[in-house]
């Protein structure tokens, strides 16, 4: 009798992990689904004072989640650093919020997409006249993110002596630059044209792309069924138009050029 207990008791442990959100089960048959999404981050994710999110990746799981069957979406506000976190706990089913897939990340989470591919850039003030390329950035402060490979990307990828300043996240860093306390900041174009719009031609982009940054949507690790039905989404996405529309909306009136062709899927694995 103890042993049919104790294997009652571990089916139902196991059956739990797949209730709730960010259980292990698939987000492919979930009603309702948790996503993760950037809180600070102009034209992407932003939360008002009211706790409502707007922006391209807060519409991009809307449609996402409508199309998966999902009658219910609830937001949560994640930073970089909390991304693979956040998933392994079962604090949220998805994460879109600018997430770009890299071999090190997909040891850790299983990522459907891309749904864009962004391309990282810098950010300058207007006031700014000496930097005009990445090699510029020798010697001049840059921001470096919690989460973010940007900064690495340049001081270790490019190996350019640039001087990395902690900051709390790509708002922070905005602010930085604003305050005259960073030189430059540098992470993907669509995360520096919504902040160069919100600051009303204070800040300007370089325009000078150094890398791809292939935004995936990011989901339990092994979770196949549910990465195979989001880029069947993806795909309709684009395909009926409402990606061009919403990257339309979103930026077109910055003068980043816009992609809005099909991404090349990954694969699920």
């Amino acid at each position: 009798m103890r042993i049919i207990a104790m294997a009652l008791g571990l089916v139902v442990a196991l059956a739990a992990t797949g209730c709730g959100p960010g259980g292990s089960s698939s987000v492919a048959g979930k009603s309702s689904l948790v996503v993760g999404v950037k809180a600070d981050q102009p034209g992407l994710g932003l939360e008002d004072a009211h706790g409502n999110f707007a922006g391209f990746d807060v519409d991009v799981a809307k449609y996402v989640a409508g199309k998966l069957g999902a009658s219910q979406v609830t937001f949560k506000a994640i930073t970089s650093a909390q991304r693979e976190s956040w998933l392994q706990q079962g604090l949220v089913d998805m994460v879109i919020a600018t997430y770009s897939i890299t071999p090190q990340r997909e040891t850790l989470v299983t990522f459907a997409g891309p749904y864009y591919v962004a391309h990282q850039d810098t950010l300058v003030t207007t006031a700014e006249t000496d930097i005009h390329t990445v090699h510029d950035l020798a010697g001049r402060r840059i921001c470096s993110v919690p989460g973010s490979a940007s900064a690495q990307r340049i001081t270790v990828a490019l190996g350019i002596p640039a001087v990395p300043v902690p900051a709390a996240s790509y708002s922070d860093c905005i602010s930085k630059l604003a305050a005259g306390s960073l030189d430059a900041v540098s992470t993907d174009d669509l995360i520096l044209a919504g902040f160069a719009a919100s600051r009303k031609g204070a800040m300007v982009p370089l325009n000078a792309p150094l890398s791809d940054e292939r935004y995936g949507v990011g989901l339990h690790k092994g979770d196949i069924d549910g990465c195979e039905a989001v880029n069947r989404a993806i795909t309709a996405m684009y395909q009926d138009g409402t990606a061009p529309r919403l990257l339309d909306k979103w930026f077109g009136s910055t003068t980043l050029q816009l992609t809005t062709a099909v991404p090349q899927f990954e694969g699920c694995s």
